[in-house]
């Protein structure tokens, strides 16, 4: 059987390629919003960190009525780290759209989310976005996408796919570039047209693959996915399997269902063949299960999901200022906070360590984590992270095998002897090399994950803020040997108290200075950066003794360079091995792991022993 009355379909694209801005204009169009309604940007980017970055993270469903047709769409994230959500929910529809950018072409997670749709035999609408942008040149990127599915081995059914043009921001869309701007209806249309209705039999066994996990406070977690055949109800008996775990027989009754209507979910009581549903009431649903019926419970194959490549401790925070900063502190609430966010992330491993107030969590990148950090560090958690480190692996000989990133970089000409400088001594290969778009160059490397931990601050630096650098996970390849990361050392705070201006004008001589006057400091912490490759105490907290002579306002004369203050994910760059970043609700502080100098001493002296 067909429903020609639904069509699923998921929005892929590279990051920024305004996946989420079309969403926005889909839904404005097909009415779910009131006339009077106001609406934010990005309305389905609701978490407070996306809407900071303009990134998206989490895959989210919504629906939109058009010519009597529940089109189901799924938004998903363009960043390379956060590919994890793209892979499954793939799963749950009948095609997609290609959005790409009219004046960036395909960039590598185009490249990368494309594979992923042809490999699964999806049709693809391509959506050329933005061609209103001054530097548009969309003729050629039509050319380009072209080249890009050939690439990737397309048949020529997905060859043969119709492409729409469109600027999300204005809220039109149109066939060709000649016709008339005016709504969204073209890109309505062609959807209608050309990604096909879900198939399956209604009166076959119960099938329904879990390809996304929300979670809720009060009802636990909640299974989204596709009824593949037969029908789903509530309080019907069904059982919970898994293609990659052949044990699991779980049994189990559905408590609530939910079907998506614009950005709300509408409880019903029944649902068929082809409707997304959410499912509530099982506390055990993850990723990956079939729910069933009981009297043929068959898994559905569902893909392993890539597997992390860099990890962090994550610690109870053991500075001097510990709790006073925090609301929740202590190894109990580390562990359960960690622990219920591999409820919705299925890119993240945690582990628990010897230790019981340490744990290590891997995910896909450095964004990945810190996203984690910084939403952890926002509900009132205080804790200390370590220095990422990528995760290696072992061949068949036992010898070590690392991961590898193609990392894509467009850079102004002027620029790219310095990045190819720079990524060349971390090991990095270069393997192409393209004149690109107005007086820019495009380099493409081969280069160890770790060759890029600490490396985005140097590179923006290197290209005075006009670089885009984008990477993607390459897979695994044998060890390439030393990679020298910071030259410079850290400017180490000799005692606890208030760092003074006094003190900071004596001490910025050595560096660049991370504390202004005000700030509380303690032995060990870092509060700089020293132009040479040791590490050197300084006393921040000292203040000029007065004499009769002398008052304590004569300060005001001190010229001090301005400091440095860092983002979450500069200062997790910035730190080394023997290191760590204490993260409050309200501070970020690097200092040494070994806080006391004449203990930090004999650890360097037996380090260099062995």
């Amino acid at each position: 059987m067909v429903r020609e009355d639904i069509r699923n379909v998921a929005i892929i694209a590279h990051v920024d390629h305004g996946k989420t801005t079309l969403v926005d204009e889909l839904l404005k169009q097909s009415g779910v919003f009131r006339e009077n309604q106001e609406v934010q940007e990005r309305v389905m980017d609701s978490n407070a960190i996306e809407r900071e970055r303009g990134i998206t993270i989490l895959s989210k469903n919504t629906a939109v009525t058009y010519k009597g047709v529940k089109i189901n769409i799924v938004d998903t994230p363009g960043h390379a780290d956060f590919g994890g959500e793209v892979e499954r929910v793939l799963k749950m529809v009948d095609g997609v759209i290609l959005v790409v950018d009219a004046f960036e072409g395909p960039m590598p997670q185009t490249r990368f989310v494309l594979q992923k749709a042809l490999a699964l035999d999806l049709p693809a609408v391509v959506c050329i976005n933005k061609v209103d942008r001054p530097d548009a040149r969309p003729e050629a990127v039509v050319d380009e996408v072209l080249e890009l599915f050939m690439d990737l081995d397309a048949s020529d059914e997905q060859l043969d796919c119709p492409f729409v043009f469109a600027s999300a921001k204005a809220g039109w869309a149109a066939k060709s570039l000649d016709d008339p701007r005016v709504n969204m209806v073209p890109l309505f249309e062609t959807i209608l047209d050309y990604i096909p209705a879900p198939e399956g039999d209604p009166d076959a066994d119960t099938q329904v693959l879990i390809s996304t996990i929300d979670y809720n406070e009060y009802v636990g977690r909640i299974g989204i996915g596709k009824i593949s055949n037969g029908s789903l109800s509530v309080n019907q008996d069904v059982v919970l399997v898994n293609h990659h775990d052949p044990d699991k027989a779980e049994n189990v009754k559905i408590s609530k269902l939910y079907e998506f209507d614009g950005l709300n979910r509408v409880e019903v009581c029944k649902a068929e063949i082809g409707s997304i549903v959410a499912i509530s009431g099982i506390p055990d649903i993850r990723i990956g299960d079939t729910v069933c019926s009981p009297e043929n419970p068959q898994p559905i194959p569902f893909q392993k999901i890539s597997e992390p490549t860099i990890s962090m401790n994550f610690m109870v925070n053991d500075s001097p200022f510990a709790g006073q900063e925090g609301k929740y502190v202590t190894s109990r609430h580390l562990r359960d906070r960690l622990f219920r966010e591999l409820n919705t992330d299925v890119s993240l491993r945690v582990e628990e360590t010897d230790s019981p107030d340490c744990f290590k969590v891997s995910g896909r990148g450095e964004l990945h984590l810190s996203v984690l950090i910084e939403n952890m560090r926002r509900e009132g958690f205080e804790f200390a992270v370590s220095k990422a480190e990528v995760i290696y692996k072992t061949d068949a000989h036992g010898k070590p095998l690392e991961p590898m990133e193609r990392v894509y970089v467009d850079v102004p000409d002027e620029y790219s002897g310095a990045v190819i400088d720079k990524l060349s001594r971390r090991k990095g290969e270069l393997q192409n090399m393209n004149p690109g778009q107005s007086g820019t160059t495009r380099l493409e490397f081969s280069i160890p994950s770790r060759g890029l931990i600490g490396y985005r601050d140097e590179f923006m630096t290197d290209t005075k803020g006009n670089g885009v650098i984008n990477q993607l996970f390459d897979g695994y390849a044998p060890y390439k040997g030393e990679i020298a990361y910071r030259s410079q050392g850290s400017l180490i705070a000799y005692e606890t108290g208030v760092a003074s201006a006094y003190g900071i004008f004596n001490a910025q001589s050595r560096g660049l200075m991370f504390v202004v006057p005000g700030d509380k400091v303690y032995s060990g912490m870092v509060v700089g950066q020293n132009g040479k490759p040791q590490d050197v105490e300084v006393n921040v907290c000292k203040t000029k003794h007065l004499t009769n002579t002398r008052s304590s306002g004569a300060d005001d004369a001190l010229k001090l360079v301005p400091a440095k203050i860092m983002s979450l994910e500069q200062a997790m760059e910035f730190i080394e091995t023997d290191e760590l970043l204490e993260i409050t609700p309200d501070n970020l502080r690097i200092r040494k792991r070994i806080l006391d100098p004449t203990k930090r001493k004999r650890d360097q002296i037996r380090r260099k022993g062995n």
